[in-house]
């Protein structure tokens, strides 16, 4: 390591160029730091987290990104107004865009992120790959050629050859990639990885490359410093991933021994020198189940993932992007890097696993994160909050830390089942089936783990409630009315019975409620009769004189429950008028959530198959493609491409001949 010297860039203030969890956890450390901070925030942001924490927050615009978190000028005028003379871009949004860091430049304004010919090269994988091909980095065959016609794409791929991976160049996240087994979906594929990175990244340039099937993806942090310092700080091993979005990550690999730490380290110190980095980054690697391992990317900026690094490192990686970009060495040389225990990292989601991992949203009723030794969770949450369509659908991760990797694994499945998140749907269950899966377990996770293991799994259906559990939110509903007066016929005392028509999903049940006996329930619930004591403290409830961990709220005629793991949502229909229609096989196409229309695939009139794409709606940066539910004719259509919609808009529908007979 270079010698200490004295710093040449100074600054006091720290604008925080993003949102959520990445822009609470970089507050976090340049508070400590003694550093003030900035928060910039769009109007649907306005009560956010990030924006209570900093002391000092600007508006930059409407929910939508590009008016907001993409606008530069406003983040730069935020910066001007407020003083900061820093910027700290996290992840994502304009973390590994060139242009601002450049602009922050010419405003002079310390970007705290590498340089910008740095940010530039790794930003296209098309570059960055033709950069380590010529640095002697091991890459996997392919095209990243500058030119994109179809016809150029297509005959490169046959040269290729099957199975082929389609990337956008300037993507991330698993965004605008395709992976190609029958050469006459590419076309389709072709359009469609164009059309989702053109959205999310501004870009639809595409590279091609023959597909690793089933390898390991394996990342290697690097950090360099203004002093020609570049060191890596282990790996992390990112194999758990659904559509090419990282699931579950861990630190060290249960792959990589201490020889192919070495080797994999040294090529990622190669990557980092050969573009001259600066600041934290991440060399991306497949691992074969040879041994043999390929550059996949390198992300300039740091990593969702950053936290189980940390963990084992014991080092906190956004002080040292703070001291780096003041200009001081780095803090360790690599000998004295060492790795201590294992750490597990899930992120949660707000996404139905039951229904396709379908993004969703809804007001954040309660939130709850476990704790405990070992536990840490990186969150932008509050209650109160509502979870909107204009954002990545991720919402908190959730890291253990443990002495080997069982102890780290075991610790996980408990904070997830632990925290508490009511209002909106979320991952949790998958995240623990996942964890408790014996191949996950037994380390040997690839990047097929998911599409094998729970394709068909039951773990990714809804869970059907106990009777036990209907009986418990049956309870919960009658005490409340009990409190507001507000159901009919209910009577608060005496002898009287109460039924109840509950639905959770798709399943409605009546529950019977005896008569009370101070704070005793006799619940039936089918042929099953359980006695039920609440309230009995903060949190908990008796149920056939077992006390359970509980935690329940009410919204409208809706009560939320969570216990053991298990979120439901049920809803009282014992006063509710007959439900119009509607539902699958109705001939309706609705808006899942609330979204832009990219494209309508039909007009008036038109005839439709079941399963035929109709319209493409983007959403939490994901294109969506939503389908006939029936066979038919276009009767209406009431959008068109650039609308924007709420959830449960209906889009057009269908007349069946069905229908048209009863008619």
């Amino acid at each position: 390591m270079a010698d200490s010297t004295p710093v040449t860039v100074d600054f006091e203030k720290i604008l925080v160029a993003n949102r959520g969890e990445i822009a609470c956890r970089v507050i976090r450390t340049a508070r400590a730091m003694g550093y003030r901070t900035v928060a910039v925030f769009s109007e649907a942001d306005r009560d956010a987290l990030h924006v209570q924490l900093a002391d000092e927050a600007v508006c930059i615009g409407p929910a939508t990104v590009s008016q907001s978190y993409l606008n530069v000028e406003a983040i730069l005028d935020a910066a001007r107004k407020t003083g900061a003379n820093a910027v700290h871009p996290g992840y994502g949004f304009l973390s590994e865009n060139a242009d601002f860091a450049r602009a922050c430049a010419a405003a002079d304004i310390v970007f705290i992120g590498p340089p910008v010919d740095a940010i530039h090269l790794m930003g296209s994988k098309r570059l960055s790959k033709i950069a380590m091909q010529e640095a002697g980095v091991p890459c996997i065959p392919g095209y990243e050629g500058a030119e994109q016609d179809d016809a150029t794409l297509l005959r490169e791929a046959e040269r290729i050859g099957l199975p082929l991976m389609v990337k956008a160049s300037a993507g991330g996240g698993g965004r605008g990639m395709r992976v190609v087994t029958d050469a006459a979906d590419l076309p389709e594929q072709l359009r469609s990885a164009r059309s989702e990175a053109r959205n999310a990244f501004g870009s639809d340039e595409l590279i091609l490359e023959r597909a690793v099937m089933r390898p390991r993806h394996v990342e290697i942090q690097v950090f360099g410093d203004h002093h020609g310092n570049v060191i890596h700080l282990g790996e992390r091993d990112c194999s758990v991933q659904r559509r090419h979005q990282k699931v579950v990550e861990e630190a060290p690999s249960p792959a990589v021994d201490a020889d192919l730490r070495a080797r994999m380290g040294a090529a990622a110190v190669q990557a980092a020198k050969a573009c001259q980095y600066v600041g934290a980054g991440t060399v991306e690697f497949l691992l074969a189940d040879n041994g043999d391992f390929f550059f996949l990317e390198m992300n300039t900026r740091l990593q969702v993932e950053h936290p189980v690094t940390e963990l084992v490192t014991g080092q906190d990686l956004v002080a040292w992007q703070l001291r780096v970009a003041r200009g001081e060495p780095l803090p360790l040389t690599q000998e004295q890097v060492t790795l201590d225990g294992h750490a597990i990292e899930v992120r949660l989601y707000a996404e139905d696993p039951a229904a396709g991992f379908l993004p969703q949203t809804g007001p954040v009723l309660r939130w709850s994160p476990a704790t405990g030794e070992g536990v840490r969770i990186d969150h932008g949450l509050r209650e109160g909050y509502r979870v909107g369509s204009h954002y990545d659908p991720m919402l908190a991760k959730i890291i253990c830390w443990g002495a080997s990797r069982e102890d780290a694994r075991r610790r996980l499945i408990r904070a997830v089942e632990d925290t508490c998140l009511l209002g909106v749907q979320d991952n949790r269950r998958f995240l623990a089936a996942i964890l408790r899966h014996p191949a996950f377990a037994a380390g040997d996770a690839t990047t097929a783990f998911i599409g094998d293991e729970f394709a068909e799994d039951n773990s990714l259906q809804a869970a059907c409630p106990t009777s036990r559990d209907w009986a418990v939110a049956a309870t919960l509903i009658s005490h409340a009315y009990s409190g507001t007066h507000t159901a009919q016929g209910w009577r608060s005392s005496g002898p009287a019975q109460q039924r109840l028509l509950l639905q959770q999903g798709e399943q409605k049940q009546d529950v019977l409620l005896g008569a009370r006996d101070d704070d005793q329930l006799a619940v039936q619930v089918g042929e099953h009769t359980h006695q039920i004591t609440y309230p009995c403290g903060d949190d908990r409830i008796d149920v056939d004189g077992v006390r359970y961990p509980l935690a329940a709220q009410r919204e409208g005629e809706k009560m939320w429950l969570a216990s053991h793991g298990q979120l439901w949502c049920f809803a009282d229909h014992t006063h509710a008028l007959p439900e119009s229609a509607g539902g699958a096989g109705s001939g309706k196409v609705r808006a899942p959530m609330d979204g832009a229309v990219l494209e309508v695939r039909c007009a008036e009139g038109d005839v439709v198959r079941k399963g035929q794409v109709l319209v493409l709606l983007e959403a939490m940066k994901i294109e969506h493609s939503l389908k006939a539910d029936t066979d038919g004719t276009v009767a209406t259509v009431s959008v068109s491409a650039g609308d924007q919609v709420k959830s449960k808009q209906i889009l057009l529908s269908i007349a069946t001949e069905e229908a048209e007979t009863q008619a």
